[in-house]
């Protein structure tokens, strides 16, 4: 695999399709040719109703799942003639994802969760990257409970930890999926605010797909997914007023 810099979008996708039961009665193509650029600069939110297809392109975006047609661009890297180690390599250098569900280790303490991509790649972890992910902890206003495990968590302290391990890494794009799907109105207003701040501070694109108006309308570009294609993208529009800051909000 190429070792290409981020230059340009750090994603691109060109006429991207996904079909399944390829060569069967019953093949459905989900995707219908999608084209889609993001750069360091945007912050994304990728909604449509339940069918669209979100799932499914957020697969493809990160890398566990391959178009039946079209390519993917991360990094520079066309990813369609890429080995399952290489895809791997980098899946872990250019994309850091959270999820609805937090998928902590319930085993861990919450500076060793955050940790884990590290330990995945070169197994036990430097003092540097302890360092590291304690900042992290710090950034997001969990550093007294570095030691502490998920269950000693609320629900949006074990979400802000599942943030500052998918920044470990420090990785060009940030990927999140309903990141506030279980949380109250105020805990998601933090953890949006938590986005906004690294987008800003870190350079990483971001983007997220939710089904919340609230956090859709306050992010810089919305991305509408009907029936498989694109049906609305807001790039290059005027960005809408910015929302309340509520990083002080955090629970």
């Amino acid at each position: 695999m190429s070792d290409a810099r981020p230059s340009g979008a750090v994603l691109a996708l060109e006429g991207v399709r996904k079909s399944y039961n390829v060569g069967t009665p019953t093949e459905t193509e989900v995707l219908h040719g999608i084209d889609l650029q993001l750069s360091r600069s945007d912050f994304c939110a990728l909604i449509g109703p339940s069918g669209s297809g979100k799932s499914t392109l957020l697969n493809l975006i990160g890398q566990l799942d391959s178009p039946t047609s079209g390519e993917i661009t991360l990094l520079g890297v066309p990813t369609s003639g890429l080995h399952d180690d290489e895809r791997t390599l980098l899946r872990r250098r250019a994309l850091g994802f959270v999820f609805q569900f937090h998928h902590l280790v319930p085993a861990f303490t919450a500076l060793e969760n955050v940790l884990m991509p590290l330990m995945i790649g070169h197994g036990k972890p430097r003092p540097d990257d302890r360092e590291r992910a304690q900042t992290l902890l710090d950034d997001v206003g969990l550093g007294e409970h570095a030691h502490k495990k998920p269950a000693e968590l609320s629900g949006g302290q074990q979400q802000r930890v599942a943030i500052a391990r998918a920044l470990i890494a420090h990785p060009p794009l940030l990927v999140a999926d309903e990141p506030t799907g279980n949380l109250d109105t105020q805990t998601a207003d933090g953890v949006f605010a938590l986005f906004r701040r690294f987008h800003e501070t870190l350079g990483c694109a971001v983007l997220i797909v939710t089904h919340d108006p609230r956090l859709s309308d306050r992010s810089d570009r919305r991305i509408t997914l009907v029936d498989g294609r694109i049906a609305e993208d807001t790039a290059g529009q005027p960005s809408p007023a910015p929302g309340p800051d509520a990083a002080a909000k955090q629970t």
